[in-house]
C-alpha cells in the first residue's frame, strides 16, 4: 500500500507551539495534506499520552486511528482515516569529550504500552512534564540503550541531523561522525533525519551514510505545517512494516522535501546584523560577521562541505515542494495567513484533493480549471525546480518563490528573492 508519512510533529506541550495541537487538530491538517500515517508526538508527557490514550483507539498493528473521525471539518475529496504511531522527539544536553552536545533525537515506539514504559523510564532521569520535548542530561548513546531495552522494535533517529546548535553533526555542538555520537550502538542507527536546510543530494555527499535511510519530517508546531517534509512508502500498514522499510529501504519510496534554502539555517550568517554568506565567503572574512566582528553561525551547507567526502551524490529517490498555501498567497499578492488564501487553499482541495496529490500528481490543466491559469503555471516551475531562492541564515527562514517578480501588483511583507535555485532534482516517485 503506497502511502505518504510524517512521523515527527510536536503536541501543544512542546514550547513555542500551536494550541492546536490536538488529536483532531492534526488527524484533520493530516487528512488535506495528504498524509496517511502520522506521528503522534511528545509520547513522552504523560498528560499527552492520556490525552492520546482517550483520543485514539487501536488500529493496524502498532498503529492507531482518531477515535471519531467523522465529525472532522475536510471536504469530502480529502476524507480518509488518519493513522497516527507514537512518537517523540528527545533533547539531550551533557558533556562529551570536554565539549557541551545539544543532540536531538526522535524515538518512534511500536505502541502505547512501549511509549508509556520510555515516558516513565525517561522520567526517572529528568523533568518530561515540562516540556512535550524534554531537555535531560542525558548522553545520547544512553538513551538509545535506554529505548532498545524497552523494545528491540522501538527506533532512534537523529533529528534534523545537520542543525547548528541540536543536531549530530551540528556545527555547534555535534560530533563529526555517528560513531563519536553512538559508539558501539551505531549499528542500531539505521536512518537520520536530513531537517530542513539540507535534502538528500546533500546528505548523500557523505559516504558514512551510505548505508542509511534517509528520512525527511516537518517536526511541526502549527496543524498547517504538517507534511512540509514527509516520507513516500509502499508498504503493509503496521508499525513493524514502517519500521522494516526505514531500517532496510524496502518499500522506501522516497521523500518530499523543502528547498533547503528555505530552511533557517542553510547558509552561514549573523541574524542580528542580516549578513549571510556562502562557505568560501564565510573562510574568507575568518568565520567572522563583517559588520561586527563576533562568531558567523556556520550553517548546514558549509558543515556538509566540512564532512562531505565526494563531490558527485548517489542518485536518490525526492521531490521538493512548496506548501500550496505558499503558492497561492504568492499568486494572491497576500499573505498566507490571510482569509482570502485559506479559502482558495480550501477550494482548490475541494476540487481537486489533498495538497499531496495537487502538488505532486494532478494535471496542470486540472489544476487551470480548479485554480486558474497563474496557479496551474506556478505548480508547474515548482515541480521543474524552477524557482527563486533567498537562502536562510542563523534561524531565519529563507524565502522560496515561483516568480522573480510579484506577479500581481500587491505589496507582499517578503522581497522577492534574487537568484534562481541550482538545486539537482530527484527521480521521481
Amino acid at each position: 500500500m503506497r502511502f505518504i508519512a510524517d512521523l515527527h510533529v510536536h503536541s501543544r506541550f512542546s514550547r513555542a507551539t500551536s494550541p492546536h495541537m490536538r488529536p483532531e487538530g492534526l488527524a484533520r491538517w493530516a487528512a488535506l495534506k495528504g498524509i496517511g500515517v502520522l506521528g503522534t508526538g511528545d509520547f513522552t508527557h504523560p498528560e499527552w499520552l492520556r490525552e492520546l490514550q482517550d483520543a485514539l483507539v487501536p488500529a493496524e498493528p502498532g498503529l492507531y486511528r482518531l477515535r471519531d473521525a467523522e465529525g472532522l471539518d475536510v471536504p469530502d475529496s480529502c476524507r480518509t482515516d488518519v493513522r497516527f504511531l507514537y512518537q517523540a522527539e528527545i533533547s539531550c544536553i551533557y558533556k562529551r569529550a570536554g565539549k557541551t552536545r545539544k543532540v536531538h533525537s526522535v524515538v518512534l515506539a511500536p505502541g502505547w504500552k512501549e511509549a508509556t514504559e520510555i515516558s516513565r523510564r525517561l522520567g526517572r532521569l529528568g523533568n518530561v512534564t515540562s516540556d512535550g520535548r524534554p531537555i535531560l542530561g542525558l548522553d545520547t548513546e544512553k538513551l538509545l540503550q535506554l529505548v532498545l531495552d524497552v523494545s528491540a522494535d522501538a527506533m532512534l533517529v537523529p533529528a534534523h541531523a545537520w542543525t547548528p546548535h541540536f543536531s549530530v553533526f551540528g556545527s555547534v555542538s555535534g560530533f563529526d561522525s555517528l560513531e563519536e555520537c553512538f559508539g558501539n550502538l551505531t549499528p542500531h542507527i539505521r536512518a537520520i533525519e536530513t531537517g530542513l536546510s539540507s535534502d538528500p543530494p546533500m546528505n548523500r555527499r557523505l559516504s558514512a551514510l551510505d548505508g542509511l535511510t534517509l528520512i525527511s519530517n516537518s517536526d511541526a508546531h502549527s496543524p498547517s505545517k504538517l507534511g512540509r517534509e514527509a516520507n513516500v512508502l509502499d508498504t503493509g500498514m503496521s508499525y513493524h512494516d514502517i519500521a522494516n522499510a526505514i531500517k532496510t529501504g524496502k518499500g522506501f519510496e522516497g521523500t518530499i522535501e523543502f528547498f533547503p534554502e528555505e530552511g533557517k539555517y542553510h547558509v552561514d550568517g549573523h541574524r542580528k546584523c542580516g549578513i549571510s554568506m556562502e562557505p568560501g565567503e564565510t573562510v574568507k572574512h575568518g568565520f567572522k560577521c563583517p559588520a561586527c566582528g563576533r562568531k558567523m553561525t556556520v550553517g548546514v551547507l558549509h558543515r556538509v562541505e566540512a564532512l562531505a567526502d565526494r563531490d558527485e551524490p548517489k542518485a536518490e529517490n525526492f521531490r521538493h515542494i512548496i506548501p500550496l498555501a505558499e503558492i497561492i498567497a504568492e499568486c494572491m499578492g497576500r499573505g498566507v495567513n490571510t482569509k482570502g488564501v485559506q479559502g482558495r487553499y480550501i477550494e482548490v482541495l475541494s476540487a481537486l484533493g489533498p495538497e499531496f496529490t495537487v502538488l505532486l500528481d494532478t494535471p496542470l490543466p486540472d489544476i487551470e480549471r480548479a485554480g486558474g491559469e497563474m496557479l496551474a503555471r506556478a505548480i508547474g516551475k515548482m515541480r521543474q525546480g524552477d524557482v527563486y531562492v533567498e537562502p536562510g541564515y542563523d534561524g531565519e527562514f529563507g524565502v522560496v518563490r515561483v516568480f522573480k517578480k510579484n506577479p500581481v501588483d500587491k505589496k507582499t511583507s517578503r522581497k522577492p528573492p534574487g537568484r534562481p535555485a541550482k538545486r539537482p532534482k530527484g527521480k521521481l516517485f
